[in-house]
């Protein structure tokens, strides 16, 4: 068996140890050897890279936003108008709505399911004022409310919820059921609706009234048609036989309930020859007769 020395071992390790230092001080002279240029370029050239990347991405994005606006700025070239409407003039609201987005546009109207368009509008998409063209649909007397959506390609569809009447007030106006006014230009239609009328700031204090005092005739022949609130607060009811009640300002619902006793206990034989009864006094009525037609003598 080989017996080692440390004496043996020593000149072997330090002369190891004197290699790895040599190599040590080979790679600090070649390190400081290297011009400062390299260490001046490699500090930037990274940022360079950096920002040329990014604007080579907002390029890309910027092109690919453009494309995409293009693609969604469309020409208008139809408008729709959707939901259930009986009284309101489709084709009319179309040729108003169109001349006012672009004056002189081409139309052409058809019908498509429950929708009516208007082709060859010429305005884009995009750059159309929604707002614009909902407050032109609002003028429409028939129109409660709208509500407008792009559709692409072309096409801007217009949603109407149309007006319930469910009175007419006055002459030319008519209720609806939220107690707004709104006047059509027709309402011939309509005839068949009670006759209100009153200060225009108390229409829901009037249609309240007329729901309370047309309780008091069901079940009999006779039907309340209208009811005026008079400027001074009397009220006056009308029957479907032309019959006006003067009820005055206060006790309604008493003055009311005579009246029917006094008119099923006899005065309703009488009707075709009454044009008013005012039942405003204490402890009776007042008949105004319609007048009585001269005889022709011969």
């Amino acid at each position: 068996m080989l017996q080692w020395r440390k004496q043996d071992i020593a000149p072997q390790v330090e002369q190891e140890v004197r290699f790895a230092a040599s190599k040590v001080n080979d790679q600090s002279s070649a390190e400081q050897s290297v011009s400062p240029l390299f260490f001046i370029s490699d500090w930037y050239v990274r940022p360079a890279i950096i920002l040329t990347s990014f604007a080579l991405f907002c390029g890309l994005l910027f092109n690919a936003a453009t494309y995409l606006w293009d693609w969604l700025d469309r020409p208008v070239t139809r408008l729709n108008i959707i939901g259930n409407t009986q009284y309101l003039d489709r084709n009319q609201m179309l040729h108003k709505l169109a001349e006012n987005i672009q004056p002189g546009a081409a139309l052409q109207l058809g019908l498509v399911s429950s929708e009516v368009g208007v082709t060859s509008i010429g305005n884009s998409v995009l750059s159309l004022d929604i707002n614009e063209i909902q407050k032109i649909a609002l003028e429409e007397p028939w129109v409660n409310s709208v509500s407008l959506k792009r559709n692409w390609p072309g096409t801007i569809a217009i949603e109407v919820t149309e007006q319930v009447p469910v009175a007419k007030w006055g002459n030319k106006g008519l209720l609806n059921h939220q107690g707004d006014i709104f006047w059509p230009e027709n309402r011939q239609e309509l005839e068949h609706l009670p006759r209100l009328d009153g200060p225009s700031t108390d229409t829901a204090r009037v249609m309240d009234q007329y729901h309370t005092l047309s309780q008091f005739f069901k079940g009999s022949n006779t039907l309340m048609t209208g009811l005026t609130l008079q400027a001074r607060g009397a009220w006056t009811l009308l029957l479907d036989n032309k019959i006006e009640v003067e009820l005055g300002r206060e006790k309604i619902l008493t003055r009311l309930r005579r009246f029917l006793e006094l008119y099923k206990g006899h005065l309703y034989q009488q009707a075709a020859k009454i044009e008013r009864v005012d039942v405003r006094y204490t402890n009776g009525v007042a008949v105004k007769w319609l007048p009585v037609p001269e005889q022709k003598i011969n």
